[in-house]
C-alpha cells in the first residue's frame, strides 16, 4: 500500500475558527510543493526588492511602496504555506488587496489603454479594474470552499485530499462544478481567458510592481492553487479538459495580441497571459510538474525582463512606446545583455531554462492530450519567439528614435546587479528538469512526485513512450522558435519597410488585434455600462430616491401634517381648553351609557 503523509509536515501556530463541525487552524503546509514555491516568491521577490531601491529611489512615497511591496510577499507565502482552503483564500484575496494599492501606487498618473478610452484613464481605473475582475473569479473560490465543506466535511488539504483519493468515479457531478469554480477563481487571479482583460491595464504601476506581480507572485497563484488542487481535478476529467482548452486558447490568443502593441510593458503583459496559458494547458492535460516547472522558469525570465524593460524607461525618463527607442545596445550593455539572454528562454532556445519547461508541456499535450494541444502551442511558440525578438530589435538595435534631450545611460549597479543574477538564472534554471530523453532524470519531476502522486493513480496515462517522436518535436519547438527569431531580426532590423506594407495589406486584422479583439469594448458595452446605468436610474433614482428616501421623506411629511391639524387647537387658548375636556368627557358618558 502507498503511504503519502510521510512528506507533508504542518505548522500549527493556533486555532483560528472553531464552530460547529468546522474547525480551522492557521497553519502551514511544508512540502516539496509549498518549498518550491517560497523560494521562488521570496528568492524572485529579494531581487525586485533591491532593484525597487534604485528605481524608487527619490519617490514621495518609497516608504509606503515598500510596506506594500512587502505586505504583499507575505500575503503570498500565506497563499502558498497555507494547509487549508481557507488560509489560502486570505492570502488570495491578500494578494488581490496588494495588487489593487501596488497599480494605484501613482494613483493620479494618466496611462494609455491602448487604444480604449484613450486619455481618460488613470492608474486608480486600471486598480479597480483589476480588484473587481478578480472578485469575480473569487466569487467562484468561495462557493467552491462551500461545496468542499459539504462534501468533504473539512477544508484541510490533507482531510480533504485523502477522502477525495477515496471516492470512486461515479455519476455525482459535485466534484466537476468544485473543480470547475475553483478554476474560475484561477481566470481571475491568473488572467485566463475571459477574465484577462485587467492585466494589461495593470501595467500602470511602477514596472517592479509590474515584475513582482507577472513573475513571482499574484499571476501565478491560480497555477498553484490548481496543482495543489490536484487530486480533485484527477477526480473530474471534464475540468481538467476544460482548463487545457482555456489555457491553450488564451496562450494563442494572447501571443497573436502581443505582435502589434508597442507599450514595453504591455507586450511583456500579453507575454505573461500566453506563458499561463502553457502553464495551465501543462496542468490540464495532467502533467502537473510540468506546469510547476514552467512557473519556476518564467519566474526568472520573465522578472528580467520587466526588471530589463523598467531600467529602460528609467533611462530614457518614463518613455515606453518602442518606436520611439532604438540604438540602446550601446548606451544599455548590460541591460542589453540580460534582456537578450531572457527573450532566448522564453523563445525555448535551447540550453536556455524557457526550452526545457516548454517543451515538456508540448511533449505532454502531444502524448497525454491531443494533437490540436501540440500544434497551437507550437504556433504560439514561434508568434512569442517572433514579438519578443521584435522587441528586442526595436528597443536596443538599429537607429536611434529617442530625442536628443534624452541622455540614456546604463542603470545603477543596485539595478543591474539583479539583472545579472536573473539573467544567470535564466541560462542554468532548467537544468533542473532535463528530461529522459536527453539523458537527464528530470530532477524536479521527481522533486515533486510525491505530491501529485495521488493524482497520477486517478489520471489514466495515455503517454507514448517513443523517444523518436519526442525528439521530433524537440526539434520541431526548437526550429519555431529560431524561425520567430529569425523573421523578427529580418523584418525589424533589415526591411523595416516591409512592416507598414504588412499592415497595409492585413489592416482589418491589424486592427482587430491592435484593439485586442474589442474585449474591453464589449465588455463595457454588455456589462459596464448596462450596470452603471441600471445603477443609475434603477437603483439610485428608482429604489433609492424613490423608496427608501420617499419612506423617510413621507414620514416627515405625515408627522408634519399630523402636527399641523394639531397645532390648530393648540393656540393658548384656556377657554378652548376647557371646551374640549367638556366635550371629550361628554363623548365618554355617551360611550359608558349606550355601550
Amino acid at each position: 500500500m502507498i503511504q503519502f503523509a510521510p512528506y507533508i509536515h504542518i505548522v500549527t501556530i493556533f486555532s483560528w475558527i472553531a464552530a460547529g463541525s468546522l474547525s480551522i487552524s492557521a497553519a502551514y503546509q511544508v512540502d516539496q510543493l509549498s518549498i518550491l514555491m517560497t523560494l521562488i516568491v521570496t528568492g524572485v521577490g529579494f531581487l525586485i526588492h533591491v532593484y525597487s531601491i534604485g528605481y524608487m529611489h527619490g519617490d514621495k512615497g518609497f516608504w509606503r511602496f515598500f510596506a506594500y511591496l512587502n505586505l504583499f510577499i507575505f500575503m503570498m507565502l500565506n497563499l502558498v504555506l497555507a494547509d487549508n482552503f481557507l488560509l489560502m483564500f486570505l492570502g488570495w484575496e491578500g494578494v488581490g488587496l496588494c495588487s489593487y494599492l501596488l497599480i494605484g501606487f501613482w494613483h493620479d498618473k494618466k496611462f494609455d489603454t491602448g487604444g480604449y478610452k484613450p486619455g481618460e484613464a488613470t492608474t486608480s481605473d486600471a486598480a479597480k479594474k483589476a480588484f473587481i475582475v478578480n472578485r469575480i473569479g473569487d466569487f467562484g473560490f468561495l462557493i467552491a470552499m462551500f461545496l468542499i465543506f459539504k462534501l468533504f466535511g473539512s477544508l484541510t488539504f490533507e482531510d480533504v485530499f485523502s477522502r477525495a483519493s477515496a471516492v470512486t468515479m461515479s455519476g455525482d457531478q459535485t466534484m466537476f462544478w468544485i473543480t470547475l469554480l475553483l478554476f474560475l477563481g484561477a481566470t481571475g487571479k491568473s488572467a485566463q481567458i475571459p477574465l484577462f482583460v485587467w492585466l494589461p491595464d495593470a501595467m500602470a504601476g511602477p514596472t517592479p510592481v509590474s515584475a513582482l506581480i507577472h513573475a513571482a507572485t499574484m499571476v501565478t497563484a491560480g497555477v498553484y492553487m490548481v496543482a495543489r488542487c490536484s487530486v480533485l481535478y484527477a477526480l473530474a476529467p471534464a475540468s481538467m479538459e476544460i482548463v487545457a482548452i482555456i489555457g491553450i486558447a488564451t496562450a494563442f490568443f494572447a501571443a497573436t495580441m502581443g505582435l502589434v502593441q508597442n507599450d514595453i510593458k504591455k507586450i511583456l503583459a500579453y507575454s505573461t497571459i500566453s506563458q499561463l496559458g502553457y502553464m495551465f494547458l501543462g496542468l490540464g492535460v495532467g502533467a502537473f510538474a510540468s506546469g510547476i516547472f514552467h512557473v519556476m522558469t518564467h519566474a526568472f525570465f520573465k522578472a528580467l525582463l520587466f526588471l530589463g524593460a523598467g531600467a529602460v524607461i528609467h533611462a530614457i525618463h518614463e518613455e515606453q512606446d518602442i518606436q520611439n527607442m532604438g540604438g540602446l545596445k550601446s548606451k544599455m550593455p548590460t541591460t542589453y545583455m540580460t534582456f537578450f539572454i531572457a527573450a532566448l528562454a522564453i523563445a525555448g532556445i535551447p540550453p536556455l531554462s524557457g526550452f526545457f519547461s516548454k517543451d515538456e508541456i508540448l511533449w505532454k499535450a502531444f502524448s497525454e492530450g491531443s494533437v490540436i494541444y501540440f500544434i497551437l502551442g507550437w504556433i504560439t511558440a514561434g508568434l512569442t519567439a517572433f514579438y519578443m525578438f521584435r522587441l528586442v530589435s526595436l528597443t536596443f538595435e538599429g537607429k536611434e528614435r529617442w530625442s536628443h534631450d534624452k541622455h540614456p545611460h546604463e542603470a545603477p549597479k543596485v539595478m543591474t546587479v539583479p539583472l545579472i543574477i536573473l539573467a544567470v538564472l535564466s541560462v542554468i534554471g532548467g537544468f533542473v528538469g532535463i528530461p529522459h530523453a536527453l539523458g537527464g532524470g528530470n530532477a524536479i519531476e521527481q522533486w515533486l512526485e510525491p505530491v501529485f502522486e495521488r493524482a497520477n493513480l486517478h489520471l489514466a496515462s495515455g503517454h507514448h513512450s517513443s523517444l523518436t517522436a519526442e525528439y521530433i518535436l524537440m526539434i520541431l519547438s526548437v526550429l519555431v522558435g529560431v524561425a520567430g527569431i529569425y523573421f523578427a531580426r529580418k523584418l525589424y532590423l533589415q526591411k523595416p519597410e516591409m512592416v507598414e506594407k504588412y499592415a497595409a495589406s492585413f489592416r482589418s486584422m491589424h486592427k482587430l488585434l491592435w484593439n485586442k479583439y474589442f474585449v474591453d469594448e464589449v465588455y463595457d458595452t454588455t456589462v459596464v455600462t448596462p450596470i452603471v446605468k441600471g445603477s443609475d436610474k434603477l437603483l439610485w433614482k428608482g429604489f433609492d430616491v424613490g423608496i427608501i428616501d420617499g419612506i423617510v421623506n413621507g414620514s416627515a411629511k405625515l408627522t408634519a401634517w399630523v402636527s399641523s391639524g394639531m397645532r390648530k387647537i393648540q393656540f393658548g387658548a384656556v377657554q378652548n381648553y376647557a371646551m374640549v375636556f367638556v366635550v371629550g368627557i361628554i363623548i365618554i358618558l355617551g360611550i359608558l351609557i349606550f355601550r
